[in-house]
């Protein structure tokens, strides 16, 4: 039997390089992307590419997770902020991991997949609570109790191989891999050409991440 796993792809650094892990460990891949509302739509078509650069079948859903706001990420009288802050930022999305989880869940039962894959980060993940492996934890333990296959006896892993690396790790890893991490959108202000803003807490994350890996950053800058 194939060794199925269900990724979920954003098209940024981070989803991109767990994709690249999940094919070396082995597993046939099934991209999940969303296209829930955000303002950095770029990342999609991102995501398509990276998608077919890995030979992989993706599949975008499309929530609506504008209609609930509360995030600098869905609405736009919220300003994507250039500075961090203490506490959770404005560009938390409520419950998004724990949607977009719930969802591949349900793919991966029909796939039949007991793994899914997220990018995940507990080192650079600006506070959000969704990122936290005590989050991936009780999912695991929920994906186990609520679904057919969990009950007949079988177990789902929520798979998070980047839960705890540093940025310049995530990319040294990456650049092993063949990853070109010029084709990954990572911004939260991408302009429609997928070029990045260079202030928000992810370019400043990214960038960062390049510069303490000692290698020159491919993003593409608005400026």
């Amino acid at each position: 039997m194939d060794k199925k796993a269900v990724v979920l792809l954003s098209g940024g650094l981070d989803s991109t390089t767990t994709l690249a892990l999940a094919q070396t460990q082995g597993y046939d891949c099934y991209c999940l992307s969303f296209d829930y509302g955000q303002r950095h739509r770029a990342e999609l078509q991102a995501a398509d590419t990276i998608a077919r650069a890995f030979q992989v079948p993706h599949k975008v859903i499309h929530l609506g997770l504008g209609d609930i706001g509360g995030s600098a990420l869905t609405d736009t009288s919220i300003a994507v902020p250039d500075h961090s802050s203490d506490g959770i930022p404005v560009t938390y999305v409520p419950a998004r991991n724990t949607v977009f989880l719930a969802l591949a869940l349900g793919w991966a039962e029909v796939l039949g997949a007991m793994d899914i894959f997220i990018g995940v980060n507990a080192v650079d993940y600006s506070g959000y609570p969704d990122c936290r492996p005590a989050f991936i934890h009780a999912f695991t333990q929920l994906a186990n109790v609520a679904t057919k296959r969990g009950v007949e006896g079988q177990t789902f892993s929520i798979q998070t191989p980047l839960i705890d690396w540093s940025k310049s790790e995530i990319i040294k890893t990456g650049l092993r891999l063949g990853i070109d991490y010029g084709l990954t959108v990572s911004c939260y202000a991408a302009d429609a050409s997928g070029r990045a803003c260079g202030r928000c807490e992810s370019c400043r994350f990214r960038r960062q991440g390049f510069l303490d890996a000692g290698i020159d950053d491919p993003t593409h800058y608005q400026k």
